[in-house]
């Protein structure tokens, strides 16, 4: 490879700049700062301001932010995923960032030549090990087994590489975890917070080992394989480290999303007004009376909402629950998570820094930009007659709502207790798996109850804990992106394969419906003195104008390789179950 180019003592400084502005989000705009994606320029690195801009941009490529609308693939979000929704030919579910990996790989074969001091070598190439482990995992479980490169293509290789087994992409993932973990610092904190250290990796690693045991991978023995020891080691290990390390539950699991720095975020993608922001995605989450250009995403269905235990822990309707529930009542007496991550008609949700704001749903009370009803005119985009909490910055108002700077928590404590449950459960410990729920639920604020089993039920049977954790981190985890994902390793998403999704429509008001609302009801909701319990309520399938029912057929586990990267190389397989297919991707 030629490193190509020279730069200026002014360009060098400026791209010094760059990891502070993407890693750390602190710093002034920059403007013309040269594209070190392709080729660095000469002597990149052998400055460390160079290095680490490189490294940043690398960080910017590969660490997501927060999802929005992933919860519409599963029983989360209201969008229908119909038929035809993933093809060889369209570019949904695909993932090939191969010019990605080029450019990990570019500092990975030219930052050990530099002159930079070889102790600040080990871990800026520690952190470039981990970014390609993380790309790699995300490639194998979305198709499978891909080719592996570990240095950068020339136009003079043979660019036709075929795919290596999955087996063998995991074996190079672990490795690179292996090696970024015995080189990296155990915690970043200060202004290097949201660099990859030991707890990052060794938290991430428990989470390759967790799919790579899971029934995704091995669908001829799904819960009895070799593997699961394995990862409950990894996971074990995480969870020791990070509780050695200051690490745990926040008492307050809003808090979690709605402040930065503290010990339950593991792995943060940092956001920093203004140079940084919206990666909540918040103008397209909030209610449009209170964003602009967007609205619907991460809308709960009625199915999420009922998910949600009563105080007690016990679900709705559970006849042993010490609540009496009720559907004119939902909200009530429910799992403090229900309030924190859902908003309901009537609630109090406090948006553009409107003391005492009310969200309505109800048509004609409502804004009709708000409303979930059928008399809404022009009614086409599902409504659910409810919104989405969840790492909002309610005082924004609507012209700054995209200037969210809430930090992604990518990698928090209790992603890894849950795996940490799964891996114990499996590997026959249910009492460590149980003691994880019962710390979740305490943190949520549900009554322990005189058993101390926070609604849970003594004696559970392995399938029975499994289940327990899988809809524990629903309602726990919910819009960050893990739901559809969880069945999807657990290859359970015939769950979802003709699912019909209802919302909860506010029906009348004091006994009005949406057409007979009076003056004064109208009156009463611009005051917000409409109470949730001033209305009815029915449970009503969403309105769209395509498919009602979710199409989730089993080709789904492993998704194809786009028919343009088969077009370009012949050498690669299509995998089994699509046409022309005859690579296996499981172990």
């Amino acid at each position: 490879m030629k490193i190509i180019s020279s730069t200026s003592n002014k360009l060098i400084t400026r791209i010094g700049l760059l990891l502070c502005l993407l890693i750390s989000g602190c710093g002034d705009v920059l403007e013309d700062v040269q594209d070190l994606s392709n080729y660095p320029a000469q002597g990149t690195f052998d400055n460390i301001q160079t290095t680490e801009a490189y490294l940043a941009a690398l960080y910017a490529s590969t660490l997501p932010t927060w999802p929005v609308n992933v919860g519409n693939y599963a029983d989360e979000g209201g969008g229908i995923i119909g038929p035809d929704w993933i093809t060889p030919i369209n570019t949904t579910m695909k993932y090939w960032p191969y010019d990605v990996v080029r450019r990990i790989n570019i500092m990975l074969s030219e930052l050990p030549k530099g002159i930079i001091k070889e102790e600040d070598k080990a871990p800026i190439m520690a952190q470039a090990k981990f970014l390609r482990a993380y790309v790699y995992f995300k490639m194998v479980y979305y198709h499978g087994g891909v080719p592996i490169l570990k240095i950068p293509q020339e136009l003079t290789d043979d660019l036709n590489v075929k795919r290596n087994s999955t087996a063998e992409c995991f074996d190079f993932i672990l490795q690179d975890l292996d090696e970024a973990i015995a080189a990296l610092p155990p915690q970043y904190v200060g202004d290097n917070r949201g660099r990859i250290d030991q707890a990052a990796a060794l938290s991430f690693k428990g989470r390759v080992l967790l799919y790579k045991a899971s029934p995704q991978f091995n669908p001829d023995n799904p819960y009895n394989n070799q593997y699961w020891e394995a990862a409950y080691a990894a996971n074990k290990a995480a969870k020791e480290f990070l509780d050695a390390n200051g690490y745990g539950l926040l008492e307050n699991y809003t808090d979690v999303f709605e402040t930065e720095g503290h010990r339950e975020n593991v792995l943060s993608v940092l956001y920093s007004d203004p140079v940084k922001t919206n990666g909540r995605g918040e103008d397209a989450v909030r209610p449009l009376s209170e964003s602009k250009n967007a609205t619907g995403g991460d809308q709960p269905i009625w199915a999420l909402a009922e998910a949600y235990p009563m105080l007690d822990g016990k679900l709705p309707g559970d006849p042993t629950s010490n609540y009496t529930y009720d559907e004119d009542s939902f909200w009530v007496n429910r799992d403090p998570r229900f309030t924190a991550n859902i908003v309901w008609n009537g609630a109090i949700y406090e948006l553009s820094g409107k003391a005492g704001r009310r969200q309505y749903t109800m048509p004609n009370i409502a804004l009709s930009v708000d409303a979930f009803g059928y008399v809404v005119q022009g009614e086409s985009h599902y409504r659910t007659g409810l919104y989405c909490r969840k790492g909002i910055m309610e005082q924004l108002p609507p012209e700054l709502v995209n200037m969210n700077d809430l930090d992604w928590p990518e990698i928090r404590y209790a992603e890894v207790l849950f795996n940490f449950a799964e891996t114990a459960n499996e590997t026959g410990k249910p009492e460590e798996a149980l003691q994880v729920l019962k710390e979740i639920r305490a943190r949520a604020g549900i009554e322990a109850g005189v058993d101390d089993m926070y609604g849970l039920t003594p004696g559970m049977a392995r399938e029975e804990i499994r289940e327990a954790i899988l809809h524990e981190k629903y309602i726990e985890m919910a819009f960050e992106g893990h739901r559809f994902w969880d069945l999807r390793r657990h290859r359970m998403l015939d769950r979802l394969d003709g699912l019909r999704k209802y919302g909860i429509m506010a029906v009348a008001v004091n006994g009005h419906s949406p057409e007979e609302v009076t003056p004064e009801d109208i009156s009463k909701a611009n005051s917000n003195e409409l109470l949730p319990e001033n209305f009815s309520y029915e449970v009503a399938e969403l309105i769209t104008n395509g498919p009602k029912e979710m199409s989730m057929p089993d080709t789904y586990y492993f998704f194809p390789i786009e028919l343009t990267h088969i077009d370009k190389n012949p050498d690669l397989e299509q995998n089994i179950g699509w046409e022309g297919g005859t690579f296996d991707p499981t172990l």
